[in-house]
C-alpha cells in the first residue's frame, strides 16, 4: 500500500519538473534515473556499515558520489554539470551490473537550469533505498501517471484488470511466465505477487526454499519495443525484489531471434494499432497478417508450451471482423487454443480511450478435450465507465473470477475423468456428456459448444451471437418488432455547423446542443446507436436525431401508443447486444431478430401507460427532493470561526499489508479500510495482533476518509459497526467535548471540505486532502446549544428525505410489476 509521505515526495518531484520537462513520460523517465542514482549511493553506504567497499561510486566514479553531488558545497551550475556528465557516463562504469547499465543507457539532462536541478534532487534525496514493497508501489503510482503511450496502441492496463487476469490464470513457482509486449511490466509484477502470496505460511513468511526463490527470478522474461519502457520495466522489477530481470528490448513481430523461447504463461496487453501500411512481420506466423493485434495474438498462442495458458486482452476486431486474416486466427484459436472469452465494458481504458475489448483465455491441453468455450461478461468493473472512473459500489470482477474459475476446474476434473483410461465407467461418460450439451448454471457466463461457433464459417466470438432469448409467456399476441417499429437512422450533423434555434439536436448521450430545424416531429422515442448504444430516451418535442442514433418509427401509430412503446423498449436490455471495435454499437437487426413485444389492444396500452405515468409523477417529485436536498447551516456572522485542528484531533489509522490480516473471521478485530465505511455489515479482513489504542475504534465513532470518491466515500462519517481496527486514509477525529458536539462536527467537517475543493488534491477518480490542509479549515462554532438545534433541524429533513427514497423504490416496484405482467413473467422495469 502506498504510504502518503511517499506519494506526496513523488507529486513534488512531478510538479518541480513540469515546468521544464512536460512531458509526463519524460518525468518519469527523469525521476527514475535520479531514484537509482540515489540508490547505487544507498547501497554503497550499507556495504560501507557492514564493512565492504563502495563499488558503484569507486575509483574514478567517485567524484560522482551522491554525498559530494548534495552536500559539497558545489554551486548551482557545478552541480548541474556533474549530474548531467554523471549519468551519461554511468553506462562505461564497471562497478554495476548489466541490469544499472541499461538503465542509464542513453539517459541525459533535458534541461539546464541549476535551481530546477537542486530542487528536484533535494526531493529525491528524501528517498531510502530499502529493497521494500512500499517503494515497488511507489514506483507503480510513478508509473501511473504515463497514461497513454502514444500513436502505438498501447494503453496502461489498469491494475486491478491485471490482477483479475492473473489470478484466473493462476501461474505457478516452477512455470515459465512471459509478457511479449510488456510495457512497465505491470503482469510480470502481479505474476511475481501471485506465486509468492501463494508460497507465504499463515505467519506471513515464504515457503520458497532458496533455489526455488533463485529459479523463480529467472522464470520471467519480458520483451517490448520501446528501449524506455525496457528501462522503465527494469527499475519496476528491480523495486519488485527482482533482482535480475530479463526485459529484452525485443521486436516481438519482426524478429525471430527469439521465436524459439516458449512460455507455461503468457501474459499480456499488446498494441491494438498498426501503423500506416501495417507491420512487416517474418513468414513463420501461421496467420499471415499485417495486423499488429492478429499478430500478437498468433505470435502468443504459438509460444505457449504443451500444457501452456494465456490470458490476453484484445480490441474487438479480433471478436467480430470478418476480414480473412481475423477468421483464420479465431479459427485456430476455437480449434487448439480457446476455452473462454471475457467481455469487458467499454471505458476501462478511459480516459485514454473508449476502445471495447475482451480477453481471451487460452489453455492448449484443456482446449484440445473439450468441445465447448464459455463465455463471461463483466459489465461493471468497480470504476464507471467516464473519463474520470470514479470508484462505484457495482463490481463484477469478483464473481466472474470465481465462476470462471469454477468452470475451470470443474471441465478440468470433468474431461480429466471422462478421457480417463483408468475411469471408464458409464456414470463418469454420462456426467461429462451431460456437461458437454451445455452447462449455463453460472450468473454471468454461458457455455457454447464449438458446433454452433463454426457453423457459419465466422468463428465469431461475440457472446451474444450465441446468447438465446429466455422464452416468455405472455398474456398478450407477441409481434415481432420489425412489426410493431422500426429503427431509423438519425442525419449526419458535424458540431461546427450546429446553430442556435428551438430544436434539441439528439445524440447518443442525450441532448447535444440545438438547431433550427427539426427532422422529427415529437413525441418520438431515440434509441443509442453508437456511444451509448441501446440507451433508450423519449422526447415530447420535435427534434433532430444524429447519426449516432436510431429514432423509432411506429409502423402503425393506429394501433400502438408511442409512451407504451417507449416503456416496453425499456424492458429489453438494448445494451447488452452492442459489439464492434472502437466505440461498441447497436445493430439494428439483432434487435429484429431477437425480439417479439407483446401488444394488447390499443385502449389497454393506454390504460398501462396511464397508471404507470402515473407512479412516474411520483417518482419523479421524491427525485426532485432527494436530488436537491443538501444539509445546509445558515452561518451567523457573529459565531466565532476556529480552524479544525483546533478543536479536532486528527489521528490516522494504522497502515496494514495484506499479509498482516486474515480473509476470514478468526477471532481478531475487522479492519475497517474505505470501502467498508458505507457498509459496516460487508467483507472484511481481521487482525489478530496487538493493536495500539488509538487504532481502535467502537460504533458511533466520527471518523474522515481524506482519500476516496468525491461524494461518496471521502468526508466524514459515523461509525455504525463495532469494535473495530482503523486502517490507514481515515481520520479517528477526536474532539473538544466543551466546544463542539459530534453531530454538528460530523454536518460541518462535510460542509467545510465541499467549500474548498481547491485544497484538494485528486488522484484518478478520487479525492485526497492533507492532514495539515484540513486542520486548517476554518469552520464556524456557535454554542453547544445552538449546535443541538441546527442538528436536530438536519435531522427532521433527512427523515423527509429517506422517506421519498422509501417512496421512490415502492413507486419503481409498482412500476416494475405492471411491465412483468405484459410479459406474463417478473422481468422487471429497467
Amino acid at each position: 500500500m502506498l504510504d502518503t509521505e511517499t506519494k506526496r515526495r513523488i507529486d513534488t518531484a512531478r510538479d518541480i519538473l513540469v515546468g521544464k520537462v512536460p512531458d509526463p513520460k519524460s518525468q518519469v523517465e527523469q525521476i527514475t534515473i535520479a531514484l537509482i542514482y540515489k540508490f547505487m549511493d544507498d547501497m554503497d553506504a550499507e556495504a560501507e556499515e557492514f564493512g565492504g567497499e563502495r563499488r558503484f561510486f569507486a575509483g574514478e566514479f567517485a567524484q560522482y558520489g551522491w554525498a559530494g553531488l548534495m552536500h559539497g558545497g558545489l554551486s548551482g551550475h557545478d552541480v548541474l554539470n556533474l549530474y548531467a556528465l554523471a549519468i551519461t557516463r554511468m553506462p562505461e562504469n564497471p562497478g554495476i551490473p548489466p541490469l544499472f547499465r541499461d538503465i542509464f543507457n542513453n539517459a541525459y539532462l533535458p534541461y539546464r537550469d541549476p535551481e530546477t536541478l537542486r530542487a528536484f534532487l533535494k526531493v529525491i534525496d528524501e528517498f531510502n533505498y530499502d529493497h521494500s514493497e512500499r517503494l515497488g508501489d511507489a514506483f507503480e503510482y510513478l508509473l501511473s501517471v504515463l497514461g497513454s503511450q502514444g500513436d502505438a496502441g498501447q494503453f496502461r492496463t489498469p491494475r486491478h484488470i491485471i490482477d483479475f487476469i492473473v489470478a484466473i490464470i493462476d501461474p505457478k513457482k516452477d512455470e515459465t511466465i512471459l509478457d511479449p509486449a510488456c510495457g512497465t511490466a505491470g503482469f510480470l509484477i502481479s505474476s511475481w505477487k501471485h506465486i509468492d502470496n501463494a508460497n507465504t505460511d499463515e505467519k506471513g513468511n515464504s515457503t520458497l526454499t532458496p533455489d526455488e526463490k533463485g529459479r523463480l527470478a529467472q522464470n520471467f522474461s519480458g520483451y517490448d519495443i520501446s528501449p524506455d519502457m525496457v528501462r522503465l520495466s527494469l527499475v519496476n522489477m528491480y523495486l519488485h525484489r527482482i533482482a535480475q530481470p530479463r526485459i529484452h528490448e525485443y521486436d516481438t513481430l519482426t524478429s525471430e531471434d527469439r521465436w524459439n523461447e516458449y512460455a507455461d504463461v503468457i501474459l499480456a496487453n499488446p498494441p491494438f494499432m498498426s501503423p500506416k501500411g501495417g507491420i512487416r512481420p517474418h513468414n513463420r506466423f501461421s496467420v499471415q497478417s499485417k495486423r499488429s493485434e492478429v499478430l500478437f495474438v498468433d505470435y502468443m498462442a504459438e509460444h505457449l508450451t504443451p500444457e501452456g495458458r494465456a490470458g490476453i486482452i484484445v480490441p474487438e476486431g479480433i471478436i467480430f471482423q470478418s476480414q480473412n486474416t481475423h477468421k483464420q486466427l479465431r479459427r485456430m484459436l476455437v480449434e487448439d487454443y480457446l476455452v473462454a472469452v471475457i467481455s469487458l465494458p467499454a471505458g476501462v481504458f478511459n480516459p485514454y480511450s473508449g476502445v471495447k475489448t475482451s480477453i481471451l483465455i487460452l489453455d492448449r491441453k484443456l482446449a484440445k478435450q473439450t468441445d465447448h468455450i464459455a463465455f463471461f461478461k463483466v459489465e461493471n468493473d468497480g470504476f464507471d465507465l467516464g473519463a474520470q472512473r470514479r470508484e462505484i459500489e457495482k463490481n463484477d470482477l469478483p464473481m466472474v473470477r470465481e465462476e470462471i474459475g469454477q468452470y475451470l476446474t470443474e471441465l478440468r476434473a470433468v474431461e480429466s475423468a471422462y478421457y480417463s483410461v483408468a475411469d471408464s465407467s458409464n456414470s463418469v461418460a454420462k456426467n461429462a456428456e451431460e456437461y458437454k450439451k451445455g452447462n449455463d448454471q453460472y450468473t454471468t457466463g454461458m457455455i457454447v459448444g464449438k458446433e454452433r461457433i463454426t457453423a457459419d464459417g465466422e468463428y465469431n466470438l461475440s457472446r451474444e451471437r450465441y446468447r438465446i432469448q429466455d422464452p416468455r409467456i405472455s398474456n398478450y399476441k407477441l409481434v415481432p418488432f420489425e412489426r410493431v417499429c422500426t429503427l431509423e437512422y438519425g442525419a449526419s450533423l458535424p458540431k461546427k455547423v450546429r446553430m442556435d434555434g428551438p430544436y434539441p439536436v439528439m445524440g447518443s448521450n442525450g441532448m447535444s446542443g440545438y438547431h433550427n430545424e427539426y427532422l422529427i416531429e415529437g413525441p418520438v422515442i431515440i434509441v443509442g446507436r453508437k456511444g451509448s448504444a441501446g440507451e433508450v430516451v423519449y422526447v415530447e418535442e420535435n427534434c433532430y436525431p444524429i447519426d449516432t442514433t436510431y429514432h423509432v418509427k411506429r409502423v402503425n401509430p393506429g394501433t400502438t401508443d408511442i409512451l407504451y412503446l417507449y416503456h416496453l423498449l425499456k424492458t429489453l436490455d438494448l445494451p447488452s447486444l452492442r459489439s464492434g471495435a472502437g466505440i461498441p454499437g447497436l445493430n439494428r437487426n439483432d434487435v429484429y431478430t431477437r425480439f417479439k413485444l407483446p401488444m394488447p389492444p390499443l385502449e389497454v396500452q393506454q390504460e398501462i401507460v396511464e397508471e404507470i405515468q402515473g407512479y412516474q409523477r411520483v417518482i419523479d417529485g421524491a427525485r426532485m427532493v432527494i436530488e436537491n436536498y443538501k444539509p445546509k447551516i445558515e452561518v451567523d456572522p457573529d459565531w466565532p470561526m476556529v480552524d479544525i485542528g483546533e478543536v479536532c484531533n486528527l489521528m490516522n489509522g494504522r497502515a496494514f499489508k495484506p499479509q498482516d490480516w486474515n480473509n476470514a473471521d478468526s477471532g481478531g478485530l475487522p479492519i475497517v479500510r474505505i470501502q467498508n465505511l458505507n457498509k459496516p455489515g460487508g467483507s472484511f479482513n481481521y487482525y489478530t495482533g496487538a493493536v495500539e489504542k488509538r487504532h481502535l475504534i467502537n460504533q458511533g465513532q466520527l471518523l474522515f476518509s481524506w482519500s476516496g470518491s468525491r461524494g461518496t466515500s471521502f468526508g466524514a462519517h459515523i461509525w455504525t459497526g463495532g469494535k473495530a481496527i482503523l486502517n490507514q486514509h481515515i481520520f479517528k477525529v477526536g474532539f473538544d467535548q466543551n466546544r463542539a458536539t459530534k453531530m454538528y462536527l460530523f454536518h460541518v467537517l462535510n460542509r467545510a471540505v465541499a467549500e474548498v475543493e481547491q485544497k484538494l488534491h485528486g488522484g484518478v477518480g478520487l479525492v485526497h486532502i492533507t492532514k495539515g490542509n484540513l486542520e486548517r479549515i476554518p469552520i464556524p462554532l456557535p454554542s453547544k446549544t445552538k449546535q443541538n438545534v441546527i442538528v436536530s433541524e438536519i435531522t427532521a429533513e433527512q427523515a423527509i428525505v429517506d422517506a421519498n427514497v422509501d417512496l421512490t423504490k415502492r413507486m419503481e416496484g409498482k412500476i416494475q410489476a405492471i411491465v412483468g405482467q405484459l410479459w406474463g413473467d417478473n422481468i422487471g422495469y429497467k
